[in-house]
């Protein structure tokens, strides 16, 4: 099979640098397109030069139709508004979808969901093995585990992150429900200030930490009578992001279309 071809979007951002130095550094993909915000500053330039490469003459663009005509897929880590807009265009030119947006709505996700029965996408909140792992650990521990054990979700990231709590820790929320049997919109607990009262039983606690240039701190403790088990991940480099999202790729080229995950592409559905 030849190499896959590959569309970065947000190519200018930090995590797109990262996607275009991976497949530089990979082999299986290349570069096909660099997709940018339209009005940035940064349309038109070489999205080999922005990622610390020699120039590879693929230009920052706004116009993910024309740059798709000859695509195979699109790593998107963007905003939730950004991803949106790419999954019509995406599902209409049958592109594999590569989605680590985070901070995605009910909604948005509902959107995502829409094309899937003619589309290939694969949707993760952290597409490292690592996390994935340590979220199928949680949901057995969970499950393991009566409510006489609380659970709470502590993340950490840099200070420009602007979703919290973070799409991994929402994961790892959302791994924790599953084990339990509940739903983690009806049981999720966060922001807690002033006087709160008595912690509500069988609830799943988070706490968001921002600052400095942390990739990605996150742990799940598991609180009971007289002890407690702490699970958690140190992220020390982005461009472990970058490289689980071009796996996710490659595993996902000439895939049935429909929804996948991290947990599909590493094998770990049935942990």
């Amino acid at each position: 099979m030849s190499d896959m071809r590959l569309i970065v979007a947000g190519a200018g951002g930090r995590m797109g640098r990262a996607l275009v130095r991976a497949i530089a550094e990979s082999k299986g993909a290349v570069l096909a397109g660099a997709l940018e915000a339209p009005g940035s500053d940064l349309l038109g330039k070489d999205a080999g030069v922005l990622a610390g490469l020699p120039a590879n003459g693929i230009t920052l663009s706004a116009d993910l139709w024309a740059m798709s005509k000859d695509a195979d897929g699109i790593l998107d880590f963007t905003v939730p508004a950004a991803t949106i807009a790419n999954v019509a265009i995406a599902a209409q030119r049958g592109l594999v979808h590569v989605i680590g947006t985070t901070g995605l709505s009910g909604s948005d996700n509902a959107v995502i969901k829409s094309v899937t029965n003619r589309a290939v996408v694969v949707q993760s909140g952290n597409m490292s093995l690592g996390v994935n792992l340590l979220a199928a650990v949680v949901r057995r521990v969970a499950k393991a585990l009566d409510q006489t054990f609380d659970i709470e979700i502590v993340e950490t990231h840099h200070r420009m992150k602007v979703d919290a709590p973070s799409g991994t820790a929402l994961m790892l929320g959302q791994a924790a429900a599953s084990g339990r049997g509940v739903t983690l919109d009806d049981h999720s607990e966060r922001g807690r200030d002033g006087i709160t009262g008595a912690r509500r039983p069988g609830s799943i606690g988070f706490a968001s930490l921002r600052g400095g240039t942390v990739a990605g701190d996150h742990s799940v403790s598991f609180l009971g009578p007289f002890e407690r088990l702490t699970l958690s991940h140190q992220a020390e480099d982005r461009m472990l992001f970058a490289h689980g999202a071009l796996k996710a790729a490659l595993w996902a080229h000439g895939k049935a279309p429909g929804h996948y995950t991290m947990a599909d592409v590493l094998g770990l559905s049935d942990i």
